[in-house]
Parts: C-alpha cells; sequence; structure tokens
C-alpha cells in the first residue's frame, strides 16, 4: 500500500461538527452547531477575482467541442473573470435590474456559466429555467408561468434553432433573445468603471438567483437565492469537508444548472475553492451513460457527485472494468448523493471495490437540503453515513424539529436560508414558521434515540403521508426505502398506491439489468413467472416482519412502461413524482385494486 493510499487513522471525519440539543416545553428540539461559521464573501465573484490572481491559469471549468476533436475547451480563471467582466458590462448597457433580470433557457454550457457568473458579478439576477419546460412540453404552461413572473429584460438560449418554437410561443414581444452566436456580441464589450462600481455595490441581501422548484404540485415557484445565501453556503460546505480547502477539487458532473445541486453547491465547490469542473455530457440514462464513462476513464476526481441512478451505472461498469476502476479510485476523497435514498447493494459494492483498490473506504456523504436552503442544511458525519440518514445541522444552521401531529418536521433557520419566494408573498408566509424558521415539510426521527449525536434519518415527507380506510397513517417515505431495500436487487424506487384503501399496494419500478438476467429479451418482465416467483418471495418476507396494515403490501406490479419526465413522474435529477405517476397511472392503480386482479398484479396473501 503506498503512502498515498493508506488510510489516515488521525484524520477528523467528514461532515458536521458538535452540536448543542434544547428541548422546548412546545414539544420541539432545538438543535444548534456549536462555535461560529467562518468569514465568507459579501459576492460569490469575489473567489473568482482571488482565484484569478493566485492560480490565473488553472483551468475553472472545461467541457468537451466537437470542433476541437473531442477535446476538453477549458476556460481559465484569468480567462473566466475576463469574459464575466466583459458580459456584466454587456448586461449593465441593457438595462438589466431586479425588474427586468436575466432568464436562461439552456442546457448547461459554458457560455451559461459565464452569463450566471456575469450577472452575480454586476447584481442582475440570474434565472435558470427548466429547458424540458419547452423541449418536451405541449402547452409550454409551466414556461409562460417562469417567463411572466420574472418579466426578463434578456432571454439566453443558448440553441435558438430547437428553442425558437417555444420562444415565439411565449417570449413577450420586444424582448431581447440572445443565441449561441449573439453571446459572442455581448463578450465583444469592452469592460468600463461601470463594472467595478456595480460589483462594490452588490448588495449581499438582494435577489442574485431565481432558481425554480419543480412544480410537483402546482406551477413553479421562484426561490430567491442572494449571495449571503449562495457564499455562507459554500463556507458552510467547506467546513464540513476540510479537505477542499487543501487540495483544490476536480469534479466531473452532469447535474443540471437550473437545480440548486448542480448549479449552486457543485459548480459554486470548484470555483470556491480554485478547482476545476469538467462538464459532463451524460447522462445515467439508457444509451446516455456512454459519454460518462469516456470522461471517467479520463479525468480522476477528488470528489465525485451523482444521484442514485448514477451510482448504479457507476457500480455496473466499475465491476466489470478493472482500468476504469483503478481510474476513479484513484485521487476520489468522497462520494456524495443527493435526490433519493442510495440502495445498499450499490453502496456495499462501492465499499468492496474501494477496499480492494485503495485499501480504505471512501467516504459516502449526503443530507438535506433544498433550493430553498441553498442547498446544504444538514449533513452526516462521515462515521454515522447510512441510507436514509440526513444527519445534522451544518455549521451556521439551526435546525428546529417541530411536531406535526404523530411526526417531527424538520425546520432551518441561517444565512443560507431564502428569504421567500419571488414575487409571491402568500407562499412565502406560508413557508416559514412563527420564528421564522423555513419548513422543510420532512419529518426526521433520531438514528438513536439514546444518542441524538449520531443525528437523525428521513422519517418521510409530511404532506406525502396518508391513511388507510381502517384510519391507520402510512408512513410513505420509510415504507418506501424499506421496500427498495427488501426488493434488491429487482427494484429501484417503489410508488405506494392506497389512500382510503383497506390495503396497501406498490408499484415497483424495475432495475433493469437485474430483471434481464432472469427475463429473456422480448418478453414482459410483468408478468414472467420467474421474476413473479423472486418478487412475490422478496415482498413475503417483508410482510412477515411488518408491525401491522401500514407496512404490510398486498398487492404490487412491475411497472415496464418508462416514466415520463413530461408528464412530471421524474425530475430532470432522476426522482420519482410519487403524486403524478399516481394521477398518470390510475388505471393501473384500479387494476391493483380490482377483486379480480389481471395476470400482471402480485398477490401476498401473509397478514400480519
Amino acid at each position: 500500500m503506498s503512502a498515498l493510499t493508506k488510510p489516515d487513522a488521525t484524520r477528523k471525519p467528514l461532515g458536521p461538527g458538535p452540536v448543542r440539543f434544547e428541548r422546548r416545553a412546545d414539544g420541539a428540539l432545538l438543535v444548534t452547531p456549536l462555535g461560529t461559521l467562518g468569514a465568507y464573501p459579501r459576492r460569490l465573484t469575489e473567489r473568482l477575482e482571488h482565484w484569478a490572481a493566485v492560480a490565473p491559469d488553472r483551468t475553472l471549468i472545461a467541457k468537451r467541442d466537437k470542433a476541437l476533436g473531442g477535446d476538453w475547451r477549458r476556460i481559465s480563471y484569468a480567462e473566466m473573470l475576463g469574459k464575466v467582466r466583459a458580459a456584466g458590462q454587456a448586461l449593465l448597457d441593457r438595462g438589466l435590474s431586479a425588474e427586468r433580470p436575466l432568464a436562461i433557457l439552456s442546457g448547461n454550457c459554458l457560455d451559461q456559466f459565464v452569463l450566471t457568473l456575469a450577472a452575480l458579478h454586476v447584481g442582475v439576477p440570474v434565472a435558470p429555467v427548466s429547458p424540458s419546460y419547452a423541449l418536451l412540453a405541449t402547452d409550454y404552461a409551466k414556461l409562460r408561468h417562469c417567463l411572466s413572473l420574472l418579466t426578463p429584460g434578456l432571454v439566453f438560449a443558448n440553441d435558438g434553432a430547437r428553442f425558437a418554437k417555444a420562444i415565439a410561443a411565449v417570449v413577450p414581444a420586444g424582448t431581447e433573445v440572445v443565441d449561441s452566436r449573439g453571446f459572442a456580441n455581448l463578450l465583444a464589450t469592452t469592460p468600463t468603471e461601470a463594472v467595478d462600481r456595480a460589483a462594490a455595490a452588490v448588495d449581499p441581501d438582494a435577489p442574485a438567483k431565481i432558481l425554480f422548484t419543480s412544480g410537483s404540485t402546482g406551477l413553479p415557484k421562484g426561490v430567491i437565492n442572494t449571495q449571503r445565501m449562495i457564499c455562507s453556503n459554500q463556507q458552510m460546505i467547506r467546513e464540513a469537508f476540510p479537505f477542499m480547502a487543501e487540495e483544490p477539487p476536480v469534479l466531473l458532473d452532469w447535474l443540471p444548472w437550473h437545480h440548486t445541486f448542480g448549479g449552486n453547491h457543485n459548480t459554486g465547490i470548484a470555483l470556491y475553492n480554485g478547482g476545476t469542473l469538467y462538464m459532463d455530457d451524460g447522462r445515467p440514462v439508457p444509451g446516455g451513460f456512454d459519454e460518462s464513462l469516456r470522461n471517467l476513464r479520463e479525468i480522476a476526481t477528488t470528489i465525485y457527485f451523482n444521484v442514485p441512478r448514477g451510482f448504479e451505472e457507476v457500480v455496473h461498469h466499475l465491476q466489470s472494468d478493472a482500468a476504469l476502476r483503478r481510474i476513479f479510485f484513484s485521487r476520489v476523497r468522497m462520494m456524495f448523493y443527493s435526490a433519493a435514498g442510495l440502495p445498499q447493494h450499490i453502496w456495499d459494492a462501492l465499499d468492496r471495490m474501494a477496499l480492494a483498490e485503495r485499501g480504505e473506504k471512501i467516504p459516502m456523504i449526503t443530507g438535506l437540503g433544498a433550493t430553498e436552503t441553498a442547498p446544504f442544511a444538514l449533513c452526516v458525519r462521515e462515521d454515522f453515513s447510512a441510507s436514509g440518514v440526513v444527519g445534522l445541522p451544518v455549521p451556521g444552521v439551526e435546525l428546529k424539529l417541530a411536531p406535526v401531529g404523530e411526526k417531527m418536521e424538520a425546520r432551518v433557520r441561517g444565512p443560507s436560508i431564502t428569504p421567500g419566494y419571488w414575487r409571491n408573498p402568500d407562499a412565502t408566509r406560508a413557508a416559514f414558521d412563527e420564528e421564522g424558521f423555513y419548513r422543510f415539510g420532512d419529518a426526521l426521527v433520531p438514528l438513536d434515540a439514546a444518542d441524538l449525536h449520531k443525528g437523525f434519518r428521513f422519517d418521510g415527507r409530511i404532506n406525502e403521508d396518508f391513511k388507510l380506510s381502517t384510519g391507520t397513517w402510512v408512513s410513505v417515505g420509510p415504507l418506501r426505502a424499506k421496500l427498495v431495500a427488501g426488493l434488491a436487487p429487482y427494484v429501484k424506487d417503489v410508488v405506494i398506491a392506497a389512500p382510503d384503501r383497506d390495503e396497501l399496494a406498490a408499484i415497483l419500478l424495475p432495475e433493469p439489468e437485474a430483471v434481464a438476467r432472469i427475463v429473456p429479451q422480448g418478453e414482459d418482465a410483468a408478468t414472467h413467472p420467474g421474476l413473479r416467483a423472486e418478487i412475490a418471495a422478496k415482498l413475503a418476507a417483508l410482510a412477515k416482519s411488518a408491525t401491522g396494515s401500514s407496512q404490510h403490501v398486498a398487492r404490487a406490479t412491475l411497472l415496464t412502461a418508462p416514466l415520463s419526465l413530461d408528464a412530471g413522474e421524474i425530475t430532470d435529477k432522476g426522482s420519482v413524482n410519487q403524486r403524478a405517476v399516481l394521477a398518470r397511472r390510475a388505471a393501473l392503480v384500479e387494476e391493483l385494486f380490482s377483486n379480480e386482479p389481471p395476470p400482471h398484479v402480485i398477490t401476498i396473501g401473509i397478514t400480519p
């Protein structure tokens, strides 16, 4: 074992530091980090200026470019600062402001990165809108809503031809629209002292970004992100993971920038800590992961971020590719997942391979965050990390667990929490309690009731839970996690169906590779006797350990048709929208509860 890979027994575990607990007479539990958060800049681009002076030639961001034969087009810190000042002047020349912000309708691209930093640099709010609202929608209702709410002074769409139809339908006449060719004209602007004056005058508490919620339960809300939120959150991340200050991080990331995980958390980590972000054009979807593999064979990352589905794809290829395995584990110091629970067999496989390659496990980190929290708010400690655990509040964030019915809702307060929703005072008032804590809507329970310092685990969404016809509450989040673990490796997620019914039913989302080992190509997995028998046996085993009807799934079916992004069944990050699936698959739910269920329905007769 080399000195580079030898485990460091003296290293402090990654994650939050010590906290204080206070139980109140109203039933709430306050959890407050000890110590104070370190200093952070007033605006994010102060870090760009710093690194442009300290490491001007270091690559900040890179993306493969067909014009370069597939090689990486790189932008250094010094080059980026020059582009940001030029584009910032162009935004000022157009009179953009909080009343006329910058709207971005684009997939991740270098031009978007430059424009976003330019807007942040000169104090112009920037709002990235999901490109799926333009490319996959038919009526453009969500896109029209977002742009009407924003009243943008400029809309950037990197590919004018792809977005032309949507732009013609929803962008108000007279609004300037710039594509990748027009972006070159923005960069040709000569910066003046006006840029420096605007940067110096940036208000850290004014709107800097407007990030839209998914709109899974209605039209998207515009979450205000301030410079203080973004900058304090990056300092929180750095203090939880101090190795970022020791070695400039190297990231390879595909996560969309109109989401807080990709657009705030990950891009911010690279910039704040003088690191390098390689943009990944791959996706953890069928036929889309080859590009990610190509990049992973070339880029040895120090931190690897992904959603659980992405880790499933990575594990499959790492197990069969020794060269890829060697590169992947050569420098990585932390892995981080978000958006959903990570299946235990995927976690175990990563641990086994890391031990074989490095002689140590690589910390797997997750937590609890939201667009409204910039997003880093709660995080696991490395030594208590497990699927479903969200940990403790990070430095600078106060956590309150408030009783709501039979559960404890997580609420947070601190400099990284949104002041509210863009032009939506009613939603803003509803999002906070009487003490100014933001309501997550997620319930938490202690990992160990005898030792709260181990942190908390996810106990479901308050508004996802429902009652059976017997009046028994069903806690959907924990039940889903239990089913995914118990039905591994054949099932990757579960949708629970049964409000006001006598018993629970489930729509099972298959893990294609595991299913393919049993079901020959071309056959229906939902009715294949071998797979049905495997799943029925696992469901029966789970039923035997169930403590009541709220834990016992009596009927299930395997969903072989793909979920629809356009219909909102899945988000851009790949997580499942339970409500949308149940609404779109109402006929399937009726079949599950039919008196004479069709052949694809699995029934479990064991009653706890």
